[in-house]
């Protein structure tokens, strides 16, 4: 497989969690799964260098499980990823499951097909031996020729599947297309499963055919008071909210160089954090003179390793309707002070910018 076909393949991330998704050039589409961005209609899609954007959800099909995503960027430098001819695919076929397995950086797996049309809960998926794993879903199963075979799912449990990896036929993939026509890029539409109607007006029944639609399909889930809290903050960075979800109260991104990191723990703190720098592998004592003699406040400096960290802790009980200005001042402070301090410590003490930092920006 050609190393760049990797680079059509994302993360998709919101307030609930995250999956994969993969771009199909000739569509200007990405692909996902339905469950993945189900109570979403605005999500982000991450490359593989951590860039975000701003996906809208044009289309779902609950019954099919997939769901395709519209983003107002150019991405023509990306490589052709095509679709599998219908069936394509044999037992004992090689074949790739790429994505983002538990959030995590972009993975590859190689497995074979053991079975191109296994029979579950009514429909027809691919079935193989590839480690399949959550947040591998909505990504794309390749074959040896670099074709999409099919669209990986993880949403079986053990007494589904015994832990085998699954995925969508291309085959569906295919009929979603073909019975499109011209798409609405602008709105969420849901497809009816019985006639192929789109339908973009919160409806119960199709107007087309009458048909019952999926109880709650056009809901978007509501944001947690401390979710709302924290993006006012983040609002207040000049950082897009939706692009720094990294799941439920929790959000992952970049001011500046340095990565934020904020989450809440063990449902009772909120930590705001970033990894800003390396100490130096050599004449240490300067910069831990520094970190020991200075008052930071309120913020802590910490190390793990060669990790440096400056971090702020608060007690999910101190947020009150009093206290919440100056702890939203605080949180952005601290992504103001990260990105400041970072340069400071390698053009004062000769520390490295940490690994998680954003290189195009320091």
């Amino acid at each position: 497989m050609e190393q760049n076909i990797y680079s059509v393949i994302f993360k998709v991330t919101h307030a609930g969690g995250s999956g994969s998704c993969f771009y199909l050039k000739d569509k200007n589409l990405f692909v996902t799964n339905y469950h993945v961005v189900e109570g979403f209609h605005t999500v982000a899609v991450h490359d593989n260098n951590r860039n975000p954007y701003l996906a809208r959800v044009v289309l779902v099909n609950p019954t099919l499980d997939i769901a395709l995503l519209a983003v107002d960027h150019d991405f023509s430098e990306l490589p052709m990823l095509n679709l599998a001819e219908n069936d394509s695919l044999a037992i004992s076929n090689k074949i790739r499951v790429a994505g983002y397995p538990y959030g995590m950086p972009f993975t590859v797996t190689e497995g074979t097909v053991s079975s191109p049309k296994q029979l579950m809960n009514g429909q027809y998926y691919i079935q193989t031996d590839a480690a399949v794993n959550p947040g591998n879903s909505g990504g794309p199963i390749i074959n040896e020729k670099n074709e999409v075979v099919g669209i990986t799912v993880s949403k079986f449990t053990n007494s589904d599947a015994d832990n085998m990896g699954f995925g969508i036929r291309v085959e569906t993939l295919h009929k979603l297309f073909d019975s499109l026509g011209e798409l609405d890029r602008d709105c969420f539409q849901v497809q009816c499963e019985s006639c192929d109607e789109l339908i973009a007006d919160e409806e119960e029944f199709c107007p087309s055919c009458g048909d019952k639609l999926p109880e709650g399909v056009f809901e978007e889930r509501e944001q947690s008071p401390l979710g709302g809290f924290v993006e006012s903050a983040i609002e207040q960075m000049g950082v897009n909210p939706v692009l720094a979800r990294d799941g439920y109260d929790s959000w992952l991104f970049h001011k500046g160089s340095s990565e934020i990191r904020i989450f809440v723990y063990d449902n009772s703190y909120l930590f705001s954090t970033s990894p800003i720098n390396l100490l130096p592998k050599k004449e240490v004592e300067p910069v831990l003179d520094y970190m020991l003699s200075e008052d930071f406040g309120p913020y802590k400096l910490g190390i793990e390793g060669r990790q440096i960290y400056i971090a702020y802790r608060i007690h999910l009980s101190d947020i009150t309707d009093e206290s919440e200005e100056e702890i939203r001042k605080n949180i952005v402070d601290l992504a103001l002070r990260a990105d400041a301090m970072d340069n400071m410590l390698v053009e004062r003490f000769g520390c490295e910018f940490s690994e998680y930092s954003k290189a195009d920006a320091q």
